[in-house]
């Protein structure tokens, strides 16, 4: 159990005693492995959208068909979400340094499959492997700077720093590929891991603690690998539906409905279970279950609001991607100074009110974004993007932390991977439902465009890229009026959607309040649930049960020996004969004793 003591001695369950001694002596090798475990985030966060930039180049070289293209795309975070329960309660039982090893060697070993991929299916493999890959690295990463930073101050202050990082590889991702795909060739995105990985493969080895949680009871492979497909189907119905399939296709309401069917089953299987994969436990806290209900609105909110301002920035300004990128730094710029000061300012205000603070300041900025129009207005969406980075990470930085501190340090990696995979079901479900809001406001404005023939009005409804191609083909007057048309149901859509990523974000602060006031932080490494000396008086009524349980079955033993004694009065050995002289003395001494 964690937290518990013994002879008066007291260490954090999972943390090796000599790297407790590390960190009493000064705190420094903290840090250190701190920065290892941002390069290992960095990596997974620039990965997972370095692709897309690279999508035209890999089109034009391997020539995937509309099937495998989405494949490549979609494949790597379908694969990561579906696995991040499976690892991340995998490295509590077998080691979480162990496990992001593992993920190390994997990741870098796809890469270069990936890099070198002579057809679409073996890159289609490579992108599965590399999501496995990020499977395990990531609630890795979370667990270990759980084990290693027990202060929760601390810990705070890391967990700002992690969070800032994933920010800056999520904007540094589309950057990089574009720069790798102008100058050299679209392999040359995945390469970038390569060397980093050679590194961090020994440097991990040697700096990174070893720590497992409680490994009571076998490790509930079942129950994993329910986990692990009842997500995926999950995940990838989502994404039908954010790719446009609606949710009655059978192609999406199958794959929904299973996983559904799975997760259910695997949550009651985890209540029955002695030793269950995942604590469902954590649930009844407030503190976590809120914090995890946040991060999925925060998610739901955004991301699909994000991929419509990129088409915004190039479809309708007509910027280029390169362009497009640096108009979005400033949201990364805010992200990460959120991320920097947002320990102290957890310490000042308190769990409740940042998180509820974050959500309006994100709410505010998204309205304020619905002053974008045909034309170009730089200082609105400068300011807009400033005031939605600092708000959103402010958001995600203290709603991770809150989840993270309820969990204890033996479950840390199961905490972590429920976090983890909120935020990818979070950003795959607002990618379908704000693309859902976006299309139903966007195809009415295109349907009855004079001089447009109804089949011309039917393809450009699919969107703003297929009705520049239709007003291409049609030229003139019409093609004209088609393409005014739709840049301007466009605008009319964006603006009812980020009417609707507001709403949202005003319901997360509302349910943020029901979050503690106050940044609790226990003496030294206390467990959140537990007293300073709950482990021991735990360990010490579990010795007098013993105890107690041994006096009675010595009772009972020599209550047995007397009964068949007087059962059997003449079967008495020799030696007991010469020593009492008679049976009845020695029976009487007997039943004294």
């Amino acid at each position: 159990m964690s937290g518990t003591t013994t002879a008066g001695s007291r260490r954090t369950a999972g943390v090796p005693r000599q790297w407790r001694g590390t960190e009493a002596s000064g705190g420094a090798n903290r840090w250190v492995v701190l920065l290892v475990l941002c390069v290992s985030l960095l990596l997974v966060a620039v990965d997972a959208t370095v692709l897309h930039v690279a999508v035209p180049a890999v089109t034009e070289d391997l020539r995937p068909g509309a099937i495998e293209l989405l494949w490549i795309v979609d494949v790597y975070p379908l694969v990561c979400a579906s696995l991040l329960i499976l690892f991340g309660t995998l490295g509590d039982r077998v080691g979480r340094r162990r496990v992001l090893l593992l993920g190390y060697g994997l990741f870098g070993a796809a890469s270069a499959l990936a890099a070198f991929a002579g057809n679409p299916q073996i890159l289609i493999v490579a992108r599965a492997l590399l999501g496995v890959g990020g499977a395990m690295i990531m609630p890795a990463t979370l667990s270990i700077l759980r084990q290693v930073f027990p202060d929760r101050r601390e810990r705070a202050m890391a967990i700002g720093i992690w969070s800032a990082v994933a920010a800056v590889g999520a904007a540094v991702g589309p950057l990089l590929g574009g720069f790798l795909v102008e100058n050299f060739w679209w392999g040359s995105v995945f390469l970038v891991n390569l060397p980093l990985m050679v590194v961090a493969l020994p440097v991990g080895r040697w700096l990174l603690p070893e720590s497992t949680g409680d490994r009571d009871g076998p490790w509930d492979v079942l129950g994993a690998v329910m986990a692990a497909c009842g997500l995926f189907c999950v995940v990838f119905g989502v994404k039908r539906m954010g790719s446009g399939a609606g949710l009655l296709n059978a192609v999406t309401a199958a794959p929904v409905l299973l996983g559904a069917v799975l997760l259910v089953l695997f949550v009651r299987r985890q209540r029955r279970r002695t030793h269950p994969l995942v604590d469902l436990k954590l649930f009844s806290r407030p503190a976590f279950s809120i914090s995890v209900g946040c991060i999925v609105l925060a998610l739901l909110a955004l991301v699909g609001l994000e991929l419509i301002a990129a088409q915004y920035l190039q479809l309708v300004l007509g910027l280029t991607p390169l362009e497009t990128g640096l108009r979005l730094l400033p949201l990364t710029f805010a992200a990460m100074a959120a991320g920097l000061v947002g320990s102290r300012m957890l310490q000042w205000l308190g769990p409740r009110v940042m998180v509820a603070v974050g959500f309006a300041l994100t709410a505010l900025a998204v309205l304020s974004l619905t002053a974008m129009g045909l034309s170009d207005r730089p200082a609105v969406l400068v300011g807009g993007f400033i005031v939605l980075g600092f708000g959103l990470e402010t958001t995600l930085f203290s709603a991770y932390e809150s989840m993270l501190n309820e969990a204890s340090t033996g479950s840390a990696g199961g905490a972590a991977a429920i976090g983890e995979t909120s935020y990818q079901l979070g950003a795959g479900i607002g990618i379908a439902l704000l693309g859902s809001v976006m299309n139903a406001a966007y195809k009415p404005g295109v349907s009855s465009v004079p001089g447009v023939p109804a089949s011309a009005s039917s393809d450009a409804s699919q969107s703003l890229g297929a009705a520049y191609k239709v007003s291409d083909r049609l030229g003139g007057h019409a093609g004209e009026a088609l393409r005014s048309a739709s840049r301007s149901a466009f605008v009319h859509g964006l603006h009812i959607t980020l009417a609707v990523s507001a709403g949202l974000l005003l319901l997360g602060a509302l349910a943020a309040l029901r979050l503690p006031r106050t940044m609790e932080c226990p003496a030294d490494d206390e467990e959140p649930s537990q007293g300073p000396d709950q482990g021991q008086r735990e360990q010490e009524q579990r010795d007098q049960g013993q105890r107690e349980q041994g006096r009675r079955d010595q009772a009972q033993l020599e209550q047995a020996q007397l009964e068949q004694a007087q059962r059997e009065p003449g079967q008495r050995e020799p030696g007991q004969r010469e020593q009492g002289g008679t049976d009845a003395p020695a029976r009487r001494d007997r039943a004294t004793v």
